[in-house]
């Protein structure tokens, strides 16, 4: 059956992106109609990423946090995990938030057509599904249709090597585990694992760890992971062969062959790529670069003016906080108001345990720059909230511009970093300066304080550590 409909707005991708951009244009005024190939809303965030991952995360944390309070003399015995009540559980937060996202979609009157989307013309796409073959002609589109786990071509496809999707599943639980990928989905997947029991290799090509990290940074993370995984960097797979209860594994680390390893389960996280291969761009005309990213103005608009594009599709950070930030603009744009996308900073955060999250620039970035600028580091061993948290290891950092003295940047390590991160978002935002920061009362004793003796460090006023800037 053929139907043709019309729509002020169309949005393509119920993400995080697309269903702030849908909801947005409602409130705006706006008739919108919102196209999602799955049976629910939220993308890949809520359904099979962000929202299950943290869930995870977050018993990873109890667990850890309940071996370590022997150390203090409060002892439990070993946690008995009954996987079954946990996936359940997991699964319940899941659809909490898919009714709600439900819900807020049917208040606001907004039509949902499932299927898959294919732009025919600069005003028109076409939506295939069970029932019917739907053309929809719309004034403006916004195109979210998000991204997808990237895969290793050479790697055969098995039960026994996953996606992050797969991971997350939780349906079984391997003794010797690999994970392809040192970045932030490799790092949050062995944190959750190591918790379980599992056996990990962590390998990644790069020969520093998180290049995009400061190594202060990095290097206090892994003071804090002990011998909870094995990171091999400088790392890549030379053979790799599957039989029917393992995969056997050659690696080559440093130039130098390694033994052949046996692994229960293989992890690929090495990224993700734009789904936008098989919407009909090209078809249309509409620009993308030779990986598969659309191109947008500070008004999300790409090279067709009437058609958007928001979240993991117009390229890096692929953060669902960016995509939400990006729907409202496009959508108070739509509606004629004069906004546009340009953050100062995005704000981002691997939720490992310990946490680490940065803003800004880093020290690596300042130098390529030639900022005249100076880094303000305090440690959380000097931090009574860190040491009753069993985070001493910890450290905040910011960075200052000396010919400003605003803050440009900032990176955490340790208990809760991501839900200290805004703080250091926000001054950015502002154009803060030190002082501002510094004579900010924060509550003591906390790890939010800390943001402001790093910038007491700067202005020459620390005296929770030896003030190096004091006159005598």
């Amino acid at each position: 059956m053929n139907q043709k409909i019309h729509a002020q707005v169309v949005v393509i991708g119920s993400g995080p992106s697309g269903y702030s951009a849908a909801f947005r244009c409602s409130d705006l005024g706006l008739e919108t109609v919102l196209i999602e190939c799955d049976n629910k809303l939220g993308g890949v965030c809520l359904n099979s990423g962000c929202i299950p991952s943290k869930s995870l995360l977050h018993i990873s944390k109890i667990i850890k946090e309940a071996k370590e309070l022997s150390q203090i003399g409060v002892s439990f015995s070993t946690p008995i995990i009954n996987f079954e009540k946990v996936v359940s559980w997991k699964k319940n937060i899941i659809e909490k938030f898919n009714s709600g996202l439900s819900d807020m979609r049917k208040k606001r009157k907004i039509k949902l057509i499932k299927g898959y989307a294919k732009f025919d013309t600069k005003n028109s796409v076409v939506i295939e599904n069970i029932d019917a073959r739907i053309t929809l002609m719309f004034e403006n589109a916004i195109i979210a249709t998000g991204s997808k786990s990237i895969h290793i071509p050479s790697l055969p496809n098995d039960k026994k090597i996953w996606n992050s999707t797969d991971a997350l599943l939780l349906k079984k639980i391997p003794e010797r585990f690999l994970i392809i990928g040192g970045g932030v989905i490799g790092l949050e997947m062995a944190t959750i694992y190591s918790s379980l029991g599992s056996k990990i290799d962590i390998v990644d090509r790069f020969k520093n760890f998180f290049p995009s990290l400061d190594k202060r940074i990095s290097d206090a993370y892994l003071s804090s992971i002990g011998d909870r995984f094995n990171l091999r960097l400088n790392t890549h797979i030379d053979s790799f062969k599957v039989s029917d209860d393992h995969c056997s594994v050659i690696l080559v680390q440093d130039g130098v062959k390694q033994n052949e390893i046996n692994y229960d389960a293989v992890l690929v996280a090495i990224g993700r790529s734009p789904n936008t291969d098989s919407i009909g761009l090209n078809e249309i005309g509409l620009e993308v670069n030779n990986t598969g990213f659309i191109s947008v103005d500070k008004q999300l608009r790409t090279n067709i003016s009437n058609i958007y594009a928001i979240g993991d599709v117009t390229g890096f950070p692929m953060l669902a906080h960016k995509g939400m930030h990006q729907g409202h603009i496009a959508a108070e744009v739509i509606s004629g108001r004069n906004h546009y996308f340009e953050p100062k900073v995005i704000p981002s955060i691997a939720y490992t345990e310990p946490e680490i999250a940065w803003v800004g620039v880093s020290e690596n970035e300042a130098k390529k720059k030639n900022i005249n600028f100076e880094i303000c580091d305090f440690p959380w061993n000097a931090s009574a909230r860190a040491i009753i948290s069993n985070s001493s290891f910890g450290v905040t950092r910011l960075i200052f511009d000396k010919n400003s003295n605003k803050i440009i940047g900032g990176a955490i390590v340790g208990t809760n970093a991501g839900e200290l991160i805004s703080e250091i978002a926000l001054a950015i935002e502002m154009g803060c300066d030190a002082e501002d920061i510094a004579l900010t009362i924060h509550p003591h004793p906390t790890l939010s304080e800390s943001i402001c003796l790093s910038s007491e460090i700067f202005q020459g006023t620390i005296t929770d550590l030896f003030n190096l800037k004091c006159k005598k």
